[in-house]
């Protein structure tokens, strides 16, 4: 007879796969950068097999018992950062949704683990990931000034160099929010398409997302964009920095959005004229390097919200 694996089985594997992929993302020099984004698959199978609650009890099991080995700091950063977006992919995956409903609801769950996870450190470890993040970029710069000065370097150069750097890191402050959903955005895509990527091998299904040359997003980006827009001018004009931090974050989310549409029409144009591939790789570093094109994409993707420019090219 064919033996079967048993959910205990299947649970303790998964908690000992964990385990070791979080000592080789702890204790393996650049390989573990990349092994953290494979630290949510284990999870996603169990999700999808055996549903959320008990891949959610071996989670629980395997943050316990990797923080034995690695701590509970470097632990609870894995188990939110990656372990939940886990459960969330399976849990959607599980439940049959679209290719769209469950990268949402995944990307949503990961944004949100991303912010416990800085409050967790803040207020019960009384560490401020953040501030350290930017504390540890200006030192870096400082230093960089300093080899530059050794080097005898034009000190008006490097008073100019300084002058924009400064504005730059207290910029990097502000975007706090959108940076955390940056990631959270990085790590969805990566455990989604890695999950379409080994699902099938394991007899599971992943469904298929739409080509990218029909990606729309709603026009609430738009609206979003003009809003920030006026906040950007009135938390300036009368001083207001808590709008015009909120104002600068949602300008930011509101071009990447518009500019990932963008794209989206480009290639939808690029099919229709048969461009190939290394012409549209090309144009699109050419697009990512150079911010006035970068910004003329953005907000042609913006106003397709509005116009459609694909149906008038059909």
């Amino acid at each position: 007879m064919r033996s079967k694996i048993t959910p205990t089985v299947e649970g303790g594997l998964v908690i000992a796969i964990a385990v070791i992929l979080g000592l080789i993302s702890t204790y393996v020099p650049v390989i573990g950068m990349f092994v953290d984004f494979f630290w949510a698959l284990p999870f996603a199978v169990l999700s999808v097999r055996l549903g959320a609650q008990k891949a959610a009890y071996a989670l629980m099991a395997a943050t316990l018992l990797l923080s034995l080995f690695i701590g509970p700091i470097l632990t609870i950063r894995l188990t939110l950062s990656y372990g939940l977006t886990g459960l969330a992919l399976g849990f959607a995956i599980q439940k049959n949704f679209s290719a769209i409903k469950i990268f949402m609801i995944t990307l949503m769950v990961s944004f949100a683990a991303q912010i416990v996870a800085i409050m967790l450190l803040l207020f019960v470890m009384d560490i401020d990931f953040l501030d350290t993040q930017i504390a540890m970029v200006k030192e870096s710069f400082e230093q960089t000034f300093a080899m530059y000065e050794s080097l005898g370097v034009d000190q008006a150069q490097i008073d100019q160099a300084k002058s924009q750097v400064e504005p730059a890191i207290a910029l990097l402050s502000m975007l706090i929010p959108t940076l955390l959903l940056l990631m959270a955005l990085i790590n969805t895509v990566i455990c989604f398409y890695v999950a379409k990527w080994i699902f099938p091998k394991i007899g599971l299904y992943v469904p298929e997302m739409p080509p990218f040359s029909q990606w729309s997003f709603p026009s609430v980006f738009a609206y979003l964009m003009v809003l920030a827009l006026l906040g950007l001018y009135w938390g300036e004009t009368r001083d207001l920095r808590l709008l015009y931090t909120v104002s600068v974050n949602a300008n930011i989310l509101a071009l990447l959005v518009g500019f990932i549409q963008g794209l989206s029409v480009l290639s939808f144009v690029a099919d229709r004229f048969k461009v190939s591939k290394l012409i549209r790789r090309l144009l699109l570093l050419i697009v990512i390097l150079n911010f006035m094109l970068f910004q003329i994409v953005a907000f042609t993707g913006l106003f397709d919200m509005f116009f459609d420019y694909r149906s008038r090219f059909k």
